[in-house]
């Protein structure tokens, strides 16, 4: 979500980005805009810029020798219709994540005063790198054209030990160097100690690892290495820095789950930090794992981890459903039935009973949300039940932790300003509340902060730490919530609890055919036996006609129930049908089997035979080469042998001259001399 919290409203901060982007409508824009970011970047800044002013694209396309107007063009091109406002958030949300100190650079050239641009909004100002104390906040408004400060004084500074008030935030006093400050970084708490993990300063993903022991309340750095020799089952880590993980902590180690990168893998990487040994390795997984991501959910449900929804790499919003068995180490892609959540980032989940999955918030790129969904661990229906009480206001980036059957709410920011209450839903009732507020530039109105469940004393307390608002923050807050681990009492009390039955009433609508015709018209009968009996009554004072309200109502209990029993008829009817058809179904899945392996033995001879014609291919190149050759050597041979009888000729010509008398050439030639 655009995480444009502080300074000016749209559409005039949409404005001030676009001129400190570059787009001041001269012709030397585009090169200003192409010198300051990357090549991709540029062109979806500048796509965004021409459907934010312009509206969607209708100029015609460039020439294909003009690339850089044609790669404009096709940027523009497909963001299809998008609306204006959207298209302007979007633009706002690149730019901070690309420069996320733009607002401050460009404030000494935006026409506006620094007074409207701090009016019920945050400031760069004052940045805090000490979390020891949280000095009084000012806040400067303006009334009557003067500037009025006025301190925060919500948040108090204090020793927890010694707050006897419930539900109220304070700073305790810590020792030891905390670390930088900065928000989406991964919190988690093993043995009264509270892990820091990675996150975001300065648009810079961190990598470090810190500690605040709550007994003592000091920060301490865990010096930490890739782990040389790797137990089975994991691999030496390359440990990236990366905002937007999760932390969980898992038998004496923490595992870090996705989150944003630099360079982002193809898939979700799960990083294993041992607490004993002080190393970091790669969690060797099966199956299929899902896409990288940042700003996603994970919840620890027994031994699995459900993963939900996020934003990618190419920022793109998901909504997809994962599960990671850790006893087996293997994904699950779940393909939920009902209406799943909108594609959403940022957002918190829980889990109730060890069965229900919350989702609530969570932010798409032009808006926030403040919808609660439920998900069915056993049936896998997603459902969007009702919500009573104060329902918090729209927001992303928030915190969430639960105690006992209560989950608390904190921060998070709405594209406008942060939030300043912190909220509590019953999970049994689904009725939310609000416990406390803060007034002013707190970082507990912040978004990307931790939350964190401790105790301290024997009691509970809620730990946040971190944040961004105009600023980012490192500083610690305690809250002791009034509201007290009592699930699992009332859990071992009875065996199946209100809150279980009353959130199965609300998230599970497919309960059995025959019990729904039953409960319905039992229902109706209730209904119209209690309106009657009303009315039967007041008439029974006036006019003494009970026996024939009686009457009527028998006669039309007697019609319901001659409807229910046909209701159920035709139930078996459908039920029949459908066993019908699933022995239809099974019978054609084996006759489809049994052809599938006809086919494939087929494929198999078919092979085989083209396996042997090619080796008669060969035999048969083999033997006309050896005719040839044949051939060749008979030729040689008639030669030799025609060559030798003309020498055998001749030589017999000679001798039967000799025995004839007839001399020889030579002779002849003595004589003719």
């Amino acid at each position: 979500m655009a995480r444009s919290i502080s300074g000016l409203a749209y559409p005039e901060r949409f404005y001030a980005a676009a001129s400190y982007a570059g787009f001041d409508g001269s012709h030397n824009s585009t090169t200003t805009v192409s010198s300051k970011f990357q090549n991709d970047t540029a062109l979806l800044l500048y796509a965004l810029y021409q459907q934010a002013t312009i509206g969607p694209c209708n100029v015609p396309k460039p020439s294909s020798w003009k690339a850089v107007e044609q790669s404009k063009w096709k940027s523009w091109q497909g963001l299809g219709n998008m609306a204006s406002t959207e298209a302007m958030r979007l633009f706002v949300k690149i730019l901070e994540e690309d420069d996320p100190s733009w607002y401050s650079r460009a404030s000494n050239s935006i026409s506006e005063s620094v007074t409207d641009t701090q009016v019920n909004h945050y400031s760069d100002e004052h940045v805090i790198e000490n979390g020891n104390s949280f000095p009084d906040t000012k806040t400067i408004s303006t009334e009557n054209g003067t500037l009025v400060e006025t301190q925060d004084k919500d948040v108090v500074s204090e020793d927890v030990g010694t707050v006897a008030v419930y539900d109220q935030w304070i700073t305790p006093p810590i020792t030891g160097q905390p670390p930088k400050a900065r928000y989406e970084h991964g919190a988690a708490i093993v043995q009264d100690k509270m892990y820091i993990y990675g996150g975001n300063h300065n648009g810079r993903y961190l990598n470090d690892l810190h500690v605040l022991d709550l007994r003592s309340w000091s920060w301490y750095k865990v010096n930490f290495k890739a782990e040389n020799e790797p137990q089975e089952g994991q691999s030496p880590a390359k440990l990236t820095p990366c905002a937007g993980h999760s932390l969980i902590p898992w038998e004496n180690k923490l595992l870090s789950i996705a989150g944003h990168t630099k360079d982002p893998s193809e898939t979700i990487q799960v990083k294993v930090f041992d607490l004993q040994s002080c190393t970091w390795s790669t969690l060797k997984t099966y199956g299929k794992a899902p896409i990288s991501r940042g700003g996603q959910s994970v919840t620890l449900v027994g031994t699995s981890l459900v993963i939900f929804g996020g934003q990618d790499a190419k920022r793109s919003l998901l909504n997809d459903l994962h599960i990671l068995d850790l006893e087996t180490m293997t994904w699950d892609e779940i393909d939920a039935i009902g209406v799943s959540p909108s594609p959403r980032s940022d957002h918190a989940a829980a889990v109730h009973a060890e069965r229900y999955l919350l989702i609530f918030g969570g932010g798409s790129h032009a808006t926030c949300f403040n919808d609660l969904h439920v998900l069915d661990l056993q049936t896998m229906e997603w459902t969007r039940p009702t919500q009573q009480g104060e329902i918090p206001t729209p927001r992303a980036g928030h915190a969430s932790v639960t105690v006992g059957e209560n989950w608390f709410i904190v921060g998070g920011g709405d594209n406008k300003t942060g939030v300043s209450e912190t909220a509590v839903l019953n999970m049994s009732t689904l009725g939310w509340s609000v416990v406390t507020s803060v007034q002013g530039r707190v970082p507990l109105a912040s978004e990307g902060l931790s939350l964190v469940l401790s105790s301290y004393n024997g009691e509970d307390i809620l730990v946040s730490f971190g944040g961004y608002n105009g600023h980012y923050s490192n500083e610690v807050n305690v809250l002791k919530p009034s509201h007290k681990s009592t699930l699992e009492s009332k859990i071992a009390e009875t065996p199946v609890p209100d809150s279980v039955s009353a959130i199965h009433n609300i998230t599970n609508p497919t309960r059995d055919v025959d019990s729904e015709f039953e409960g319905g018209h039992e229902g109706k009968i209730r209904e119209i036996v209690m309106d009657n009996i009303d009315q039967g009554s007041t008439k029974s004072r006036g006019e003494g006609t009970s026996e024939h309200l009686l009457a009527t109502l028998k006669a039309e209990r007697e019609e319901l129930n001659s409807s229910l029993s046909k209701e159920k008829l035709q139930t078996l009817h459908l039920k029949q049908e459908l066993t019908d058809a699933e022995t239809r179904n099974t019978d054609l899945y084996k006759e489809l089997q049994s052809v599938r392996g006809q086919l494939a033995a087929d494929q198999s001879r078919c092979f085989k035979l083209e396996v042997d014609v090619a080796e008669l291919r060969q035999k048969l190149q083999n033997m006309e080469a050896l005719q040839k050759e044949l051939e060749l050597l008979q030729r040689q041979k008639a030669a030799s042998e025609h060559a030798l009888n003309a020498n055998h000729r001749q030589g017999s010509g000679g001798v039967w001259g000799w025995l004839a008398g007839t001399p020889d050439s030579g002779n002849r030639e003595e004589e003719d001399a």
